[in-house]
């Protein structure tokens, strides 16, 4: 059940387990790897978060020099919440945040999900190719 006094802050006051279950709840890989999860989470420039009491149910992750550049790494927001603004709440938090550097990207994953960030107005880059590479070797450590 759903609450509907979702509270958003800018503090990393969550733990270990709360981001493995919020990443386990959209089926993304990185939650089976909580330790380095977390860790990454902690060491993030920025991390918005949106709970349901004590239950993560969103978060934002940011990565940023703070001077010229800002890259929102990741929206998720727990299926059972999705629909109700969260994802926009905290996207808009991070706007606001950084409305003063020059650049702020974003690299979907899912094609699926650009027009979600076309109407954060977020475009494509002109002759932009996202790229990574990928360790799937790695211990939880």
């Amino acid at each position: 059940m759903t609450g509907n006094n979702i509270t958003y802050s800018f503090d990393k006051n969550f733990t270990q387990n709360d981001v493995e279950d919020l990443f386990l709840s959209v089926g993304w890989v990185s939650g089976r790897y909580p330790k380095r999860l977390y860790r990454a989470l902690m060491n993030s420039s920025l991390v918005v978060t949106a709970k349901d009491g004590e239950r993560l149910v969103g978060l934002v992750r940011c990565l940023s020099d703070d001077v010229m550049l800002a890259y929102v790494h990741y929206v998720l927001v727990d299926p059972e919440y999705q629909g109700k603004g969260i994802a926009s709440k905290l996207l808009n938090m991070v706007k606001d945040r950084y409305k003063d550097l020059f650049y702020l990207e974003v690299m979907p994953e899912d094609k699926k999900n650009a027009s979600f960030y076309e109407r954060h107005g977020f475009s494509v880059m002109t002759g932009g190719c996202a790229m990574q590479t990928v360790n799937t070797n790695i211990i939880d450590a």
